[in-house]
């Protein structure tokens, strides 16, 4: 285990057991997600990503596609 996973334990411990509960939920809910998503980009073969690449240069060639910044403020995140 981390240093940093060791701290954040050690604070979680501090707080009331429902507070504990709520986020045991949460980072459980977030490593189901996260094994999901690794499980399926394992199992994505390179003709997969081929076609998806092809999918959107054509949603590019078309004018389908929307800029990132016009959709997202990427000054929040700098």
């Amino acid at each position: 285990m981390t240093e940093l996973l060791q701290q954040v334990i050690t604070e979680i411990k501090k707080l009331p057991a429902d507070q504990q509960d709520v986020i045991a939920l949460r980072l459980m809910a977030e490593l189901k997600d996260e094994q999901a998503w690794t499980a399926s980009f394992e199992a994505t073969t390179d003709d997969q990503w081929d076609r998806l690449a092809d999918m959107v240069r054509q949603e590019i060639a078309n004018g389908e596609i929307v800029p990132l910044d016009k959709v997202c403020n990427f000054e929040l995140f700098c």
